[in-house]
């Protein structure tokens, strides 16, 4: 299933309302259990971010075709990676 507008909205509102704590993971699988989610360090991705948060980047997933791929195509999408950026400078 392909990530809609009410999805962006309700991760729009997660992510902006909570600072980077252990529970908004777990507070977004919860909300949008129908995509794949994903979470790293902001580090271990190179490509640019679909979006960027206060302590969080994410990235759209693309399944597809067998390889899990990085896209900027919301039609394309199915799952999200959820990348804390680090605090330290």
């Amino acid at each position: 299933m392909p990530i809609g507008s009410d999805d962006l909205t309700a991760i729009d509102e997660v992510l902006s309302a909570q600072p980077g704590d252990v529970q908004v993971f777990g507070d977004l699988r919860k909300r949008l259990p129908h995509l794949s989610w994903t979470r790293c360090d902001a580090s271990d991705v190179i490509e640019t971010p679909f979006r960027t948060y206060s302590q969080f980047d994410i990235h759209l997933l693309d399944a597809a075709d067998h390889c899990v791929r990085i896209t900027s195509d919301l039609a394309q999408a199915t799952g999200i990676i959820l990348a804390k950026r680090s605090t330290h400078a």
